[in-house]
């Protein structure tokens, strides 16, 4: 699609056609594309919005990367601010902070989710255990058990002893869910508090929590 194109499509009161012109500019230099996206930052269209923060991961610029953040902390819906996370992310490790502070203060769970698996393939450890303990605390199970995974992923890092105590302090969960997952975290360490902890595990009350720690046992 050509420049002229874009511009009318941009200007198009059917967001289709918005869309199809911001896919169109990745085609297109930093130069040409960040300022046409800028533009659209406040889209009345979230789908606008969200394709957006999108391309703004591929046009990795200062100017980008300012309106990442403006997307994540000021937009109303979490599927951009989602989005931007992901995109943030590309930008490298100069990322990492942003996004914690963004899981510490936005407490929807398909954001701090989104922000957990960015880290994790960032691995940025340090960061990973800090939005891992706020995540445990949250009132949402789905953040409670990404939070948990992610501790697993520090088994093999020098933050290992500090994410395992996290752990060993969840096994006596009055949530099954909870305990179904740290089972299956624990299985990534070796250390003997891991595996006696696993060991009473197998002991639970709760058939799924008993099949998550036997699994390891299985032929």
């Amino acid at each position: 699609m050509n420049l002229i194109q874009i511009e009318t499509n941009l200007q198009n009161s059917d967001f289709q056609y918005r869309l199809k012109a911001i896919s169109a500019l990745k085609d297109y230099s930093s130069d040409i594309a960040v300022p046409l996206l800028t533009r659209h930052i406040q889209d009345p269209e979230f789908l606008v919005r969200t394709f957006v923060a999108r391309e703004f991961g591929r046009q990795q610029t200062p100017e980008s990367f300012a309106s990442l953040l403006q997307i994540i902390r000021f937009d109303n819906t979490p599927n951009v601010r989602a989005e931007a996370a992901n995109s943030l992310s590309l930008f490298g490790k100069v990322s990492a902070s942003h996004l914690v502070h963004t899981f510490v203060t936005d407490d929807h769970w398909l954001v701090r989710r989104s922000i957990l698996a960015a880290l994790t393939e960032m691995e940025c450890h340090e960061e990973i255990l800090e939005v891992c303990i706020v995540g445990i605390e949250s009132d949402d199970a789905a953040v409670q058990e990404a939070s948990i995974e992610g501790l697993g992923t520090l088994a093999n890092s020098h933050l290992a002893e500090i994410a395992l105590s996290q752990l060993l302090a969840l096994t006596n969960s009055r949530f099954d869910y909870v305990r179904t997952r740290v089972a299956h975290a624990l299985k990534h360490f070796e250390a003997p508090a891991a595996k006696e902890a696993l060991a009473r595990l197998r002991q639970d009350s709760n058939h799924q929590v008993v099949g998550a720690a036997m699994e390891d046992l299985l032929p």
